[in-house]
């Protein structure tokens, strides 16, 4: 018993204190994010302490903050519980802020260097896929066709052919992304020949 008081009073003594608090708004939030009642980059950007790398794959910032407390709580608690003077206890203060910086921009590189950047989705991939026509005709101004992604999702898209012969139900090739149309060119293609698996 009294040596969890003496870890009480080193928690709440200067200058552990200013992060115990912290550290227990750092436990409740992960709580609610295992319960499923926050989202673990609420913090909004999802990016890392070192935010120079910009589309790098890094911690979320709430990962990252969470971190720098607990390494900061931690020092702060030893340095309350070794020493009663105010010098060293200041030390330890600074000491935990630059230890808690270092190491959360640490776990930042680390994961960077680990995970897989993310990949954004681009309309370009889908050109070189075989798509399915969905409305009746397509036309040089209209047609709407359905494509699959690599993930096995599928996405209805505007589709223009200068050809004839593109009905409902029929495969073809898109081969061209008319940005300013925001439209796929595409041209008749037979579904067997598609290496991604699409048209079938």
């Amino acid at each position: 018993m009294g040596d969890f008081g003496a870890f009480t009073r080193a928690a709440l003594a200067f200058p552990a204190v200013l992060f115990t608090f912290a550290l227990l708004v750092v436990a409740a939030y992960w709580l609610l994010v295992l319960a499923g009642g926050a989202g673990v980059d609420i913090l909004d950007g999802g990016e890392g302490v070192d935010g120079g790398s910009a589309g790098a794959a890094g911690l979320p910032v709430t990962v990252t903050l969470s971190l720098g407390v607990l390494i900061a709580w931690t020092i702060t608690l030893t340095g309350a519980a070794l020493t009663e003077s105010p010098r060293l206890r200041a030390a330890a203060l600074g000491l935990a802020l630059c230890a808690a910086w270092i190491g959360a921009r640490a776990a930042a590189r680390l994961a960077r260097r680990l995970l897989p950047p993310e990949r954004v989705a681009s309309r370009d991939d889908f050109v070189g896929r075989v798509c399915v026509i969905r409305t009746g005709r397509v036309t040089a101004d209209f047609g709407q066709a359905e494509v699959r992604a690599d993930d096995g999702s599928t996405a209805v898209v505007q589709v223009r052919t200068q050809e004839s012969g593109l009905t409902a139900g029929s495969s073809a090739l898109i081969f061209d992304y008319d940005a300013d149309g925001e439209f796929f060119r595409v041209a008749p293609f037979d579904a067997a020949l598609d290496p991604h698996g699409a048209g079938a």
